[in-house]
């Protein structure tokens, strides 16, 4: 019998891949990024202290989001992180997209946090 390969089991074999050469400092963050079916989260993660600078959600208060599972949400998502970023003086990072693949609601967030000035 065949059977499917779970798509989150993949996507998080994918990830450990990924994070065995991807790590952050505090001179420059990684940029980690979860989305669920129904919201999107963005941390800046300092992987030599663990702990995390930024976090921002499409939950966030902050944001007033009626929808946090797609595009729009996840540019919102995007610019609040890295304005919180610029804000505790945070300008470089390198990016994490956590296993998904680079488009829709994570390119989204790539490229909001890339227009509100953060560089990778």
């Amino acid at each position: 019998m065949i059977t499917k390969a779970d798509k989150n089991a993949v996507r998080k074999k994918r990830h450990a891949r990924v994070r065995r050469t991807i790590t952050g400092t505090a001179a420059r963050p990684r940029l980690n990024v979860f989305r669920s079916s129904k919201h999107i989260y963005v941390q800046l993660i300092d992987d030599a202290a663990q702990t995390t600078l930024v976090s921002a959600s499409s939950k966030d208060k902050a944001l007033d989001l009626t929808n946090g599972g797609n595009v729009e949400a996840a540019k919102a998502v995007g610019k609040l992180a890295a304005e919180r970023a610029l804000e505790k003086g945070i300008d470089t990072v390198v990016f994490d997209r956590g296993g998904y693949l680079y488009h829709g609601r994570v390119k989204a967030v790539a490229e909001a946090a890339r227009e509100a000035g953060l560089k990778f």
